[in-house]
């Protein structure tokens, strides 16, 4: 071998050390960053001559079931966070505030009346029992529909994320493309393209294409196309007041609906899932059960009238702005937030109002009158008759899951478990699914991420070797010297 190409060799071995060595030194200082994957720096021969390609450690199977555990997660933590919030509108069930107890509180004053239908005081007990029982009733709707609007606007801050993260996406991209084709080293724009894909998939379900070049493009987990080539539109539009009877906008991708009931590639997961489903599930059917004992109570307390059967049924103690009868199963929309004591109980509200129409009926005309002597303070047949209305089996809207027969007791209960049990499966499958995350992001984690012990092991084989060129480059230098002084 002569010297110059001797020389030539130990020079590329020179220089290629010093690239792997400033390779290692930049995977020591990423190590800390949760972002930064490995980067390898490989040998290739070429021409006689060894050069670096920087390469970077990934697995874009793991990948893929990270991102996938990572939307389950977030579908779980925002179906978790509204239920969490719609627990609060039931309350402790031992306590006073909470629906069930309102009933048996009701119940209660009904039965301390019935026994003393005499005492102003118990009917005075009767008709505060009553009032609370509406507040609470629309209290609870107020608080539904500010749940609904809340998780609205969370949608809206999502979307307006996915857009933002899109448009960055689209730059990270470009530069990875180009960068490629120049053959230039684009390993961090690639860290930083898996992070932003990372935390889209917190927002909706993705799914990553590989495509010639280093380019990818991105669909939703129902197939819709989120990126390729370029970005697509995300849209909402945000509604800013709810009341029972409102419907949210559906979210629609490139053109395409994909949440709500008309979207042919519903989304599966992912922050937005959760959410949806808060605003049009979960919220809508605890409205509807609130609107069905809303039902139920004017149903109990409403008058027959007792000398013609075929009169309607109309509202007594309970009943509602326009109230025109008495309705079966289901409800109207609503109902619960509407749901009020009538003033023809309460002598404080209406010049009209008695105590004495709980006891004797009348509260709709002398025909649905009950106590056929009104100077008969004892009479307690209506309010027994209240009673077994409050306590006998009713017809509720089977589709709810509370029962198509129950007492309103029963049902107020079974609403109040159908929440907390809802909530503890929400908790129970966040869990599992962090668990799951967890497990993922460990396992990618190995594959991908640096550990510091073996870099450094690394960097003293690779001075070992930079030491060998550069003693072997000092020798050849002393060899030309030699050389020259005998020519000389």
């Amino acid at each position: 071998m002569s010297l110059s190409v001797a020389y030539n060799t130990a020079r590329s071995s020179l220089l290629a050390s010093q690239s792997q060595m400033a390779t290692v030194s930049r995977n020591i200082t990423g190590a800390s960053d949760p972002a930064y994957s490995r980067k390898i720096a490989t040998l290739v021969t070429q021409g006689g001559a060894a050069r670096v390609v920087t390469l970077r450690a990934s697995d874009a199977a793991l990948l893929s079931k990270m991102l996938e555990t990572t939307s389950d997660a977030a579908t779980q933590k925002a179906l978790l966070e509204g239920l969490e919030k719609l627990s609060q509108t039931v309350g402790d069930t031992e306590l006073d505030e909470s629906l069930a107890a309102r009933v048996g509180a009701l119940d209660n004053a009904l039965k301390q009346y019935a026994n003393a239908p005499d005492n102003q005081q118990y009917a005075r007990a009767f008709v505060k029992a009553a009032n609370d029982m509406a507040s609470s009733l629309n209290r609870a709707t107020s608080a539904v529909q500010a749940i609904r609007l809340e998780a609205d606007g969370k949608i809206a801050d999502s979307v307006a994320r996915i857009n933002d993260i899109l448009a960055k996406f689209e730059k990270v991209n470009q530069e990875v493309v180009s960068g490629t084709a120049l053959g230039a080293d684009v390993t961090d724009a690639l860290d930083v393209r898996d992070g932003l894909i990372a935390q889209l998939s917190e927002e909706i379900g993705v799914t990553v294409v590989p495509r010639a070049g280093n380019d990818i493009a991105l669909y939703t987990d129902s197939g819709v196309p989120l990126f390729d080539k370029t970005p697509r539109a995300v849209e909402f539009d945000r509604t800013t007041v709810y009341d029972p009877t409102t419907t949210g906008f559906p979210i629609k991708i490139d053109g395409i609906q994909v949440t709500g009931s008309g979207a042919l590639m519903p989304l599966n997961s992912g922050n937005l899932v959760g959410l949806v489903a808060i605003r049009d599930q979960v919220t809508v059917t605890y409205q509807r059960q609130l609107d069905e004992l809303a039902r139920g109570l004017i149903q109990a307390f409403a008058e027959k009238h007792q000398t013609d059967p075929l009169q309607p049924d109309l509202p007594g103690v309970f009943t509602f702005p326009g109230a025109t009868g008495v309705s079966g199963p289901p409800a109207a929309t609503g109902l619960a937030g509407r749901i009020t004591v009538t003033n023809e109980i309460d002598p404080t509200k209406s010049v009209t109002g008695k105590f004495e129409n709980i006891r004797d009926g009348g509260i709709n005309g002398a025909g649905y009158r009950y106590n056929p002597d009104p100077g008969k303070t004892a009479f307690s047949d209506r309010l027994y008759g209240l009673l077994g209305e409050m306590a006998k089996d009713r017809n509720f809207d089977s589709s709810l899951g509370l029962g198509a027969e129950v007492s309103l007791q029963k049902f107020a209960s079974g609403s109040a478990s159908w929440v907390e049990s809802s909530r503890q499966s929400a908790d129970q499958s966040l869990d599992y699914r962090n668990t799951l995350l967890g497990h993922a992001s460990e396992t990618l984690s190995n594959a991908t991420d640096v550990n510091v012990d073996d870099e450094t092991a690394l960097m003293l084989q690779l001075e070992k070797s930079y030491s060998a060129s550069a003693k072997l480059i000092s020798v050849i230098d002393q060899m030309l010297k030699t050389l020259l002084n005998a020519v000389g």
